[in-house]
């Protein structure tokens, strides 16, 4: 019988801890800057989400203070905020609750 080597064995156990690791959100906040016209713009344009959907969440944004518009792996999340920066907009990134 063939025994994995050890660099196998921790890649494997890499993805099982990464898998059984809550995912993380990226949540955007409100601001006095930005139009919601533009939150809107940014959230079809960015995640591709459709009118609808982007209108649902920049609303949450507006009324609630802010929206989860993605949940996923830290690594991809923080790519996520940077983006959202870039665009002008206030993002953070949080563990999702459990």
């Amino acid at each position: 019988m063939m025994r994995a080597t050890p660099e196998i064995d921790e890649q494997v156990g890499s993805r099982r801890r990464e898998q059984t690791m809550p995912p993380w959100q990226t949540v955007v906040w409100n601001d006095p800057v930005n139009l919601m016209s533009y939150v809107t713009h940014v959230f079809r344009e960015y995640f591709g989400f459709d009118r609808p959907h982007a209108e649902r969440l920049m609303l949450a944004v507006h009324h609630e203070g802010h929206a989860v518009v993605s949940e996923g792996a830290r690594e991809q999340m923080e790519l996520h905020v940077q983006a959202m920066h870039d665009y002008g907009l206030w993002a953070t990134i949080r563990k999702a609750p459990q």
